[in-house]
Parts: C-alpha cells; sequence; structure tokens
C-alpha cells in the first residue's frame, strides 16, 4: 500500500469515499496505483522481441507478442484483480496480508508449537516475494528510463549507471519527509505520461494500422505454434506488462475499488494498448527501432530528451508506491505478528497511510543500489524480474481459493473453475520465469528467502514464549490470590503492566512480587490487542474490567493499520474505572526477554539465535507504544525457546 494517496483512506462499501468525489479519487489512483504497470512500456516489447530472435523477429512475431501483451493485461489485471481479486476485501483494506485476514481464523491461526497453517505460510511466501518486487522496481524502472539519453548520444552511455545510482539514493533519502507534499503532483504527472504514450501509440498505428490485427488471440496461439518451447519461454518477458498488477489490490483501500477500475478502464489500459501497438507498428516500418523501440517513437533530439525527463519522472512515481508499499506490507505482518516492531513514523497528520520505516527503507535502497550495479543495464535486471511478481500471483489465487471456498461459501464447482482460470496463465507465467533463476532471478529468491526466514522465526518464537508464559504462570483469577500473599506493602502510585496475553498475568509482575514484595497500589494489567481489521471504531476501543486488591485489566484493540497510544487509553480506561491517575507519575513495567540459545529447546540453535538477533534489534515496546521513556522500567527475564 501506497503512501502517496490522497486525504482519505477508506472502502466504497461502507460509503466513507464520500469525503473526496470519485473523480479526486480516479486522479489520485492515476498517480499511485498504476505507476508500476505504466512504466512497463519502456522496456516490456523490447526484451520480448530479444527473447523473440531480436532482429530476426518476422511481422508474425511482432503480432504474436503484441497478442500475448493485450490478452495478458485483459486476463490478469481486469478479469482476475479488478474483477475478482478486489472482492476479497478486508473492511475496505487490500493486500495479501489482508486477504489473510478474510480466511476464517480456525484456518489462519497459528497452531501450538509455533506450527503455521498452510495458509498463512502461503501468504508469508507471497508477502516475502513482494520485498524482492520492491527491490528491483526501483532498480529496473530508473535505469531503463535513464538509458533513454544513449539513444540520443551513445557516448553518454557510461554515465547511465551513476545517474542511476544518484537518483536512487535521492529517491530514499526523500522517504523521511513523506509524499504528501508532492503528492498532489503525482496525479497530473501520471495523466501526463498515460496521454502521451496514447498519443505516440495512435501517432505509430496511424502510420501502420494493420498493428491491430494484434488484438485477436489467434495470433498469440499461432506463435506458439510457430516457437514451440522458446515460444512458451518468451511469457517470461510478457509478464513485464503486468507487473504492478498486485498493487491494484494492494492500494484499493487508499482509493476504493469504483476510483481503480475507473482509472483503469478508462484511461491507463487503454494508454498502455495504444503505446504497446504504436511500438509494434513503428517495427513494422522501420526494423532498426527493435534495439529500443519505446524512444525511437519520436525523433532523435530535443524530443527524445523530452521523453526521457518525462519517463525518469515516471519511474520515479512508480518506485516510490513500491517503496511506501513495502512499508505498509511490513507494517501489517508487524501488526498480525509475523515481524519484529520497527520504527513507523506518520508522515502526515491528515493521512494514516502515509509512513516511512527507516529500517526497511535503507534496506531497500541498499538492494536497489547493489542491484544496478551488479546488473549495469536493464535488459540484464529484466531477467531478475518477474519470478516474485509472477510466484506472488499464483500464491494470491491459492488464498483466493480458501476464501471462496471457506468464507463465502461457493459452490466447490464454481470455486476450482475461478482457480483453473487464474492458475491457467499463473503458472505459465511462473514456469517461464524460472528458467531466469540462473541469470539473475535468484535475486528475487534470495531476497524473499531471508524475509520468509525472518517471518517464520519471528511468528515460531513468539509463540513459544506465549506457550512458556502460559505453563509457567496460571490465570489471573488464580494468580491474584498468590500474589497478594506475597505483597508485603503496597506504594503510592499507580503501575502499567504490559501483558501480551489477556488470560495470565504478566510474568514481569510476578518476578517483581516474588523478589521485592512489594507493588503500587493500583496496578493495570494492560493488553494490547491487534485484530485482523483495519481499525477499530473509537467505541470498542478499550474494555476495563476491576479485579481485586486494587488490580484491574485493560485490553485495547487496535486494527492492522492503527498506531497505538498507550498514554491516550490509559487516560480513557482510569476515568471508565473512577481512578485518579496522574500521567507524570504512573510507571510502566516493560519486560524483556533475554533468548539464552542453548539449543535444548524446541526451536533448535540457529533458530533461536535468530530470532535473539531479531528480537534485539526491534524496535522497544515504549517507542512501538508512545510511551514517555522516563516513566518506563524494564524487567529482563531469561528464556530457552
Amino acid at each position: 500500500m501506497s503512501s502517496a494517496d490522497v486525504a482519505v483512506r477508506l472502502s466504497d462499501e461502507d460509503g466513507h469515499h464520500a469525503k473526496a468525489s470519485t473523480f479526486a479519487l480516479t486522479f489520485g489512483a492515476l498517480g499511485v496505483v498504476f505507476g508500476d504497470i505504466g512504466t512497463s512500456p519502456l522496456y516490456t516489447l523490447r526484451e520480448c522481441l530479444r527473447e523473440s530472435g531480436g532482429a530476426r523477429a518476422t511481422p508474425e512475431d511482432v503480432f504474436g507478442l503484441l497478442s500475448l501483451i493485450f490478452w495478458s493485461l485483459t486476463m490478469v489485471v481486469t478479469v482476475k484483480y479488478l474483477t475478482f481479486i478486489m472482492r476479497a476485501d478486508n473492511h475496505g483494506e487490500g493486500g495479501i496480508f489482508a486477504l489473510l485476514a478474510v480466511v476464517p481464523e480456525k484456518l489462519r491461526m497459528t497452531k501450538s508449537s509455533g506450527r503455521i497453517p498452510a495458509v498463512a505460510l502461503v501468504v508469508v511466501i507471497g508477502a516475502a516475494l513482494l520485498y524482492g518486487d520492491g527491490a528491483i522496481t526501483p532498480a529496473i524502472s530508473v535505469l531503463s528510463a535513464i538509458e533513454g539519453f544513449t539513444v540520443v548520444k551513445p557516448a553518454l552511455a557510461p554515465a547511465v549507471v551513476p545517474v542511476t545510482c544518484l537518483i536512487l539514493i535521492g529517491l530514499f533519502a526523500v522517504q523521511q519527509r513523506g509524499t504528501g507534499a508532492v503528492g498532489a503532483l503525482f496525479g497530473p504527472i501520471m495523466a501526463a505520461w498515460f496521454a502521451t504514450i496514447a498519443a505516440l501509440g495512435v501517432y505509430q498505428i496511424a502510420h501502420h494500422p494493420e498493428v491491430l490485427v494484434a488484438l485477436s488471440p489467434h495470433h498469440a496461439v499461432r506463435y506458439f505454434g510457430a516457437h514451440g518451447v522458446k515460444g512458451f519461454l518468451v511469457l517470461g518477458s510478457v509478464v513485464l506488462a503486468v507487473t504492478g498488477g498486485e498493487a491494484l489490490y494492494a492500494d484499493m483501500g487508499h482509493f476504493g475499488v469504483k476510483p481503480i477500475r475507473l482509472a483503469w478502464i478508462a484511461m491507463v489500459m487503454p494508454a498502455l494498448v495504444l503505446c504497446y501497438f504504436g511500438q509494434g507498428a513503428l517495427i513494422l516500418g522501420d526494423p532498426a527501432s527493435i534495439e529500443n523501440p519505446f524512444f525511437a517513437m519520436v525523433p532523435k533530439g530535443p524530443a527524445t530528451i523530452a521523453l526521457v525527463i518525462l519517463s525518469s519522472a515516471a519511474t520515479i512515481i512508480a518506485s516510490q508506491a513500491l517503496i511506501s508499499g513495502a512499508f505498509s506490507l511490513t507494517r501489517q505482518a508487524m501488526q498480525l505478528g509475523y515481524f519484529p516492531r520497527v520504527s513507523i513514523k506518520h508522515t502526515a497528520a491528515h493521512t494514516e497511510g502515509q509512513i516511512y520505516i527507516p529500517q526497511i527503507n535503507w534496506i531497500l535502497a541498499v538492494g536497489c543500489i547493489l542491484l544496478v550495479l551488479g546488473f549495469q543495464k536493464s535488459e540484464r535486471l529484466a531477467s531478475a524480474y518477474g519470478i516474485a511478481v509472477t510466484g506472488t500471483m499464483m500464491l494470491t489465487s491459492f488464498v483466493y481459493y480458501v476464501v471462496m471456498r471457506h468464507t463465502w461459501k461457493w459452490p466447490p464447482v464454481v470455486c476450482g473453475l475461478v482457480l483453473a482460470l487464474f492458475l491457467s496463465f499463473d503458472i505459465p507465467f511462473f514456469l517461464a520465469n524460472t528458467v531466469k533463476v540462473l541469470d539473475g532471478g535468484w535475486v528475487p529468491i534470495l531476497i524473499g528467502v531471508g524475509f520468509i526466514a525472518a517471518m517464520l522465526i519471528w511468528s515460531k518464537g513468539r509463540t513459544l514464549v506465549v506457550e512458556q508464559y502460559a505453563q509457567k504462570y496460571g490465570s489471573v483469577e488464580d494468580a491474584l490470590a498468590h500474589l497478594q500473599a506475597r505483597i508485603f506493602a503496597r506504594v503510592p502510585g499507580t503501575a502499567i503492566f504490559m501483558s501480551s496475553s489477556t488470560k495470565h498475568v504478566p510474568p514481569i509482575l510476578v518476578h517483581l512480587i516474588e523478589r521485592v514484595r512489594s507493588v503500587h497500589a493500583q496496578v493495570v494489567l494492560l493488553t494490547v490487542v491487534t485484530e485482523t481489521v483495519p481499525t477499530v471504531s473509537a467505541e470498542r476501543r478499550v474494555e476495563v474490567t476491576k479485579l481485586e486488591h486494587g488490580f484491574y485489566r485493560v485490553t485495547a484493540s487496535y486494527g492492522f493499520m492503527d498506531r497505538p497510544d498507550v498514554p491516550s487509553l490509559v487516560r480513557e480506561a482510569a476515568e471508565r474505572l473512577g481512578l485518579t491517575v496522574d500521567a507524570d507519575t504512573t510507571t510502566y513495567f516493560l519486560g524483556r526477554e533475554s533468548v539464552l540459545g542453548r539449543g535444548t529447546g524446541a526451536m533448535g540453535r540457529l533458530a533461536e539465535g535468530i530470532y535473539g538477533l531479531l528480537q534485539r534489534n526491534a524496535v522497544a515496546a515504549d517507542r512501538h507504544f508512545q510511551i514517555p521513556p522516563r516513566q518506563v522500567v524494564e524487567i529482563g527475564i531469561q528464556l530457552d525457546l
């Protein structure tokens, strides 16, 4: 989910988008949602033609490739995502983690001993692959745009990589400022981009209108018949035309279904089709333009420079969308328990979706720059592109089947037919990209494996921690009488003990009473619960219960798109309980587990060591919950997982 969104982030279904007009939302979606897929014409047809034989490509080959691109856009984006996948929203939010939240709880909740359910594992893998996509997209997009200068002056080739790296460094450096200040420019720039590529396409098609015969799917079929296995492998390049399709679903919560569909049907898809067919028409008239057909659509000189500048701006916007998407993906994973706490900075007071996560930002920055330095040219980097996208597309189809079958209770035959339709193009695209593994496809796989390991180890570790607490410490009701007998003194004031469980006493409370034999006069056991919905209304945010002996239970519920604010909810809970709480003197007790890593536990030495590393580098709870540091007391507990 991108941060460069409009001033509202609510769903069409509940009518909250009424705050902004459909036109404004459509215009905003144009500048954010379609940045990635909208810049694909820079390199897609060029890579398809190179895979098909380069200068030896015949007019029939051009027709076949254009037909494959057109029907891929139709089936993957229009049919799969806009017609089907976007029906599965979680209170208006989209994306693969939001899709997981729609799955019935019994199928997605973590089992005992940290064993993650199959459907949750599929989502984790799909999400991890998106990080690979997030690293490659800025690199290939900006690099392919800057390469346009070499069309005007080939001698500029040595400057392409340094200029690309400088642009990427600048792009990641300004992330901390947020995109709100420049967000208003995104829509107009992308509107100008789509209008320009559409106009260029129309101009070229007017000179060779015979290219329009490629709209017929029989040219795609004939291409496979003429090229056999090689024709199948070209799908690895054709899929570049639909990269960014997942962003349509991920950004659904920012703009709503209707504006995204309207922008796609009314402007984006027509512009893309005209541009691709315009490039094909140009090649029919001038086979030499096959080297870089996109920039060859304008005369060399000032027109080319102007197009390079516009395409550079468009690719930066496309990159921004993927970077921001990685931020939102990380927040959802963290809130759902699949990622350690990270620093989340909100860059706009009026828009919840505009966030900045420095750790993820600089990991992606280093990854992008290393990719540019390692691959040097966009045509080489294109070999690494695709396997992450197609993998996520395929996994999304499987999770959507679970939603159809178990959430919506659709008939098995209907669910099977829909899944078969999706897989009929997901699997060929994925298999065609597997041959790229040695040519660079290992890059997104390596990135994905790293994130998969981190998410699975973190999820299992947290589950085992909760299990150890549950086994060692009893329920609140049973434990309070035992603890009360061990308390020799009650000191004035209020103590807030953060607890991960609503059923058991916090281990740090037991530890403190057993060692110190005293506690504050008012003790609040506070549990913050993250629900599988984007946001929780203020009316049901706080639940309070008065226990015995000056103890109180407070449960705060937040959505995975909300930002917890513990001091505020403590004040609200105190008013409802009739307590007198001095915000400046209240003490917050936090636990800090120290993982021993002995190798005797259920995780094993290596996994436990990685979990300990993630835990040590996770953002402290006081920062995450916005608790004043000077009012925090941390109590350490040693664990062997």
